[in-house]
């Protein structure tokens, strides 16, 4: 094969997509801490199924017109780091494409090198050791055999060969990587597009892949903006259900192939993701009921969750029509920040803010959703607050790609972008408002508690499954069997002289008695600081603490 075209390309893509769907959990399970929220695979997963899906849509058999359809898809669906990292690798590739009608070998290896590029100028401080460094290594690979080659496939199997090599080098580049003893999780991923387009290029299959029809992870994200699109009676399954089991062992074993064959015949949209403890189970349905008493066998639900989604829709439609009838005016400064929990959202509001995006941790937004929401403010200057390392390269993303004037508030966690928030003056300049956004920023420290969900050794401090870490400024630096000593040594660790305001974040899992100790615990030894209670709501952790 010396030379593809966009039918063979959109071949190359798809399989890359599903192969990538189909390891999204392993790619999870890389996370470096070992905490609920490995979210690689599944950003990575939703990225390119959002280019795949592009491209579905838009075969043909230039390729210079494919590739710009499967860039746009991935861009606008980016989600996460390594979810973004991935469009501008394919963007810089669509980019060397376009004018061309089909490549060659040569044009092919050249085509990925300058994704590479593009990649590393999209990002301010490359780290090596991560995806970035197993797509320039193999991209170097396809350079080289390209010399010596007329064949497509020759390149392409280099290149997916020295990806997996480069791979397995990471540790090496990134000492934490080889202390926690994984590969790089974005690396991986990859691995998994590079494997799909050999086996499209060379007619083979990949084991388990006919299984993967659809990307089921996406149905946790879908986008209310296409409802308009159908009636609420086109919605055939009409309850969005979610809930995880813990498992009992003195109840009926658990079979994680049998239960999702039985689980898939109460409707579709079905995922499914277990470890020895949990199944978390997310699945569109009629009768919840029954879905629920299914899962009941193996042992008790918490955190049950069921959404009528056709009464979703009618209030879709019912707000379009509102938006139709009274325009929004245009604003000189408008705020949007990603909130993960109905407290802090609420909080954010109050304080001014003008969108919320739905997103955090294990849920991260695309660039299309913070383009949205860009949008729908309706104003010449906007402050974009991610409150998320995971979220800030889509939302600078979007500012880029956007025509108003966008500036993004470096904001790590829910505490500092609640402090930039606050540090709002609409009397200021946009320029004045974002350099003080940004200064408050440093005046915070993050403290967040979770669970441990491996054994692991990080950074000198020995944690085992199911205990309480303690997290400062994304740095683990307690772990411990309770909850209450956990926070207790964190607080120590944190609050000092200086320190004026705590403020207790209160998740999901939070408990009214930890809560009370937590209250008691700063009145005793900290009698100065004020304390604030946000019921916030977040998934996952416990508590979130801010201490300025």
């Amino acid at each position: 094969m010396e030379k593809i075209n966009g039918l063979i390309f959109a071949k190359m893509i798809d399989l890359g997509s599903r192969n990538l769907a189909k390891n999204a959990e392993r790619i999870n399970s890389l996370n470096v801490f070992p905490v609920p929220d490995g979210d690689t695979g599944t950003n990575m997963n939703l990225s390119m199924s959002s280019g795949a899906k592009e491209t579905a849509s838009n075969v043909v058999e230039n390729i210079g017109e494919l590739g710009k359809s499967f860039s746009k898809g991935l861009l606008m669906g980016a989600r996460g780091n390594s979810g973004v990292i991935l469009s501008q690798l394919f963007r810089g590739m669509s980019q060397y494409i376009a004018d061309k009608a089909e490549i060659d070998a040569k044009e092919f290896a050249n085509a990925i090198q300058n994704g590479v590029s593009i990649a590393y100028k999209a990002i301010i401080k490359p780290v090596e050791g991560t995806i970035l460094t197993v797509a320039r290594e193999a991209a170097a690979a396809g350079i080289k055999t390209a010399e010596s080659t007329d064949s497509v496939i020759e390149v392409m199997e280099a290149i997916y060969r020295e990806a997996q090599e480069s791979l397995k080098r990471t540790p090496e580049l990134l000492p934490i990587l080889k202390e926690v003893g994984v590969v790089d999780s974005g690396g991986q991923g990859l691995v998994c597009v590079y494997q799909g387009f050999v086996a499209a290029l060379k007619n083979e299959e990949i084991d388990g892949l006919d299984e993967v029809e659809i990307n089921i992870v996406d149905m946790q994200f879908e986008d209310n903006h296409d409802m308009d699109f159908m009636s609420p009676e086109d919605i055939v399954y009409g309850f969005c259900t979610e809930f995880t089991v813990r498992l009992d062992k003195n109840k009926k074993d658990f079979n994680e192939e049998k239960f999702r064959e039985d689980m898939s015949k109460f409707g579709d949209s079905l995922l499914v993701i277990s470890d020895n403890e949990y199944v978390k189970i997310h699945v569109h349905t009629e009768t919840p009921g029954d879905v629920f008493n299914y899962g009941q066998q193996y042992g008790e639900l918490i955190k049950i969750k069921s959404d009528n989604m056709r009464e979703q829709h009618r209030e879709v439609l019912r707000k379009q029509e509102e938006k139709q009838e009274t325009p929004k005016e245009r604003k000189n400064q408008a705020m949007i920040s990603v909130s993960m929990g109905a407290g802090l959202s609420k909080v954010l509001t109050s304080m001014g803010v003008d969108y919320i995006v739905e997103g955090g941790q294990t849920m991260n937004p695309s660039t299309e959703d913070i383009m949205r929401a860009i949008k729908e403010v309706n104003a010449d200057n906007i402050y974009i607050f991610p409150n998320n390392k995971n979220i800030q390269l889509a939302a600078k993303q979007a500012a880029e790609l956007a025509e108003e004037n966008v500036f993004v508030i470096e904001s790590k966690t829910a505490p500092q972008g609640v402090a930039a928030v606050m540090a709002f003056n609409s009397v200021l300049s946009p320029e004045e408002n974002y350099a003080n956004m940004q200064n408050v920023l440093t005046t915070v420290k993050t403290l967040e508690v979770t669970y441990a969900v491996r054994d692991t050794n990080i950074e000198g401090i020995e944690i085992k499954k199911g205990e309480y870490m303690g997290i400062k400024n994304g740095k683990i630096v307690v772990s411990d069997l309770s909850l209450n000593a956990t926070l207790a040594k964190l607080l120590e660790m944190s609050v000092d002289e200086d320190s004026e305001i705590v403020t207790l974040y209160l998740g999901e899992e939070s408990t009214e008695e930890c809560t009370d100790f937590l209250e008691q615990l700063l009145e005793e030894k900290y009698p100065d600081v004020e304390i604030e209670l946000v019921e916030s709501g977040q998934p996952v952790y416990p508590y979130i603490i801010g201490v300025e």
